[in-house]
C-alpha cells in the first residue's frame, strides 16, 4: 500500500476514544475534510502496548497524538515517550481532570470508560426519547401536560428532528403541527406557556423545502407548495402563538442543536430554582422584567408580525 503523504492525527485512548475522537473532529472541521489522516487507536490498557502503537505508528515527524489516558501512569509514559520521541502529543483529559481535583479538593476516580456508565441520566434519556416518539406529530394530546416542552409549527419547520434533540438530551418533548383548516388540540391551551415553544421559518425557505421534497404530488400539493398558503400559513401560526403567549424561535438557517440551546436557555431560566443564575426569588420567573437575563433573539409575535 501505499504511504499516504498527508500529516497523521492519531487519536489513542485505553478506553473507546470517543471523547479525544469528539475534539479531533472539532480541530480538523477548521481545516479542508482530506487535510489529515485520522487514526484511531482505543483499548491501550499497557506500557507495552503504548511504546508499541505510539513508536510504531509515527514513522515520520507530520503526526499528532490526542490522548485521554484515564490511569496516570499511562499518561506519564505517553508524556514521557513524546518527549523523547519529539513528537506533538496533546492530553485532553488530564490538565481537565487535574484542574477539577485542585478546585474541589476531590480525588478523582481515574479510570477508564465512566463517560459511558449507565446511571439514572442514561435511562431518563431513554424515557424522554421514547416519549418524543409516541408523541411526536401531535400524536397522543391527551397527555400533554405530561410533556416538559411542546413545540409547534407549520409542516417543515423541524419539530420532529429539534424534539428528538431535546429528548436526546433528557427532556420529554412532544410536538404539534399547525395544519390549515384544523384545530389545534385544546391541551394546547393548558399547558404552561413557558413549557411552549413556536418554531417559525420563512416562507421562501418552506417554498425550497416542501418543493423538493413533494415536487413528486402533483395537483394534489398545489397549496402546500404554494407560496402565498404557505405566507397564510405562517401568519396563522403566529397568531396562536400570540394568543398562547409563547417563545417564539426561528429555525431559518439554523443547526437543529442551536435551536434546540436557544430553548434550553429559555427552559432552564423560566424554571431555575431559586438561588440559580436567572431565577429571582421574589419574581416568578414567566413575569421576570427585562434585564441581564434577556436574551436578543425573544421574540412575542405582536400585530403586524
Amino acid at each position: 500500500m501505499a504511504h499516504d503523504p498527508r500529516p497523521s492525527v492519531y487519536v489513542l485512548s485505553d478506553s473507546l476514544g470517543e471523547t479525544a475522537d469528539a475534539v479531533a473532529k472539532a480541530a480538523l472541521s477548521q481545516f479542508d475534510e482530506e487535510a489529515f489522516h485520522v487514526i484511531r487507536l482505543p483499548r491501550i490498557t499497557s506500557r507495552g502496548q503504548l511504546h508499541g502503537v505510539v513508536r510504531g505508528a509515527c514513522g515520520h515527524d507530520r503526526c499528532v497524538f490526542l490522548y485521554t489516558l484515564a490511569a496516570p501512569r499511562l499518561r506519564d509514559e505517553m508524556a514521557a515517550i513524546s518527549a523523547e520521541l519529539g513528537i506533538a502529543a496533546i492530553d485532553i483529559l488530564g490538565p481537565c481532570v487535574s484542574a477539577l481535583e485542585a478546585v474541589s479538593g476531590f480525588e478523582p476516580e481515574w479510570e477508564a470508560g465512566l463517560v459511558r456508565r449507565i446511571d439514572r441520566g442514561y435511562f431518563d434519556r431513554v424515557e424522554a426519547l421514547e416519549f418524543a416518539v409516541k408523541h411526536d406529530d401531535g400524536r397522543a394530546a391527551e397527555e400533554l401536560d405530561q410533556a416538559e416542552i411542546v413545540l409547534i409549527g407549520v409542516s417543515r419547520s423541524s419539530k420532529t428532528p429539534i424534539a428528538m434533540y431535546l429528548a436526546f438530551r433528557g427532556y420529554r418533548s412532544a410536538n404539534i403541527p399547525l395544519v390549515p383548516g384544523v384545530a389545534p388540540p385544546p391541551e394546547l391551551f393548558d399547558i404552561d406557556p413557558r413549557r411552549v415553544f413556536g418554531l417559525t421559518t420563512s416562507a421562501n425557505l418552506l417554498v425550497s423545502i416542501r418543493g423538493k421534497r413533494f415536487a413528486d404530488m402533483g395537483p394534489y400539493a398545489h397549496d402546500y407548495l404554494d407560496r402565498e398558503h404557505i405566507e397564510h400559513e405562517l401568519h396563522d401560526s403566529r397568531v396562536l402563538m400570540r394568543q398562547l403567549g409563547c417563545i417564539v424561535v426561528s429555525t431559518e438557517g439554523r443547526a437543529v442543536e442551536e435551536t434546540a440551546q436557544e430553548i434550553l436557555e429559555y427552559y432552564s431560566e423560566a424554571f431555575a430554582p431559586h438561588g440559580m443564575p436567572g431565577a429571582d426569588p421574589e419574581v416568578p420567573a414567566a413575569v421576570m422584567p427585562p434585564g441581564s437575563h434577556s436574551r436578543p433573539h425573544r421574540h412575542v409575535p405582536r400585530e403586524g408580525d
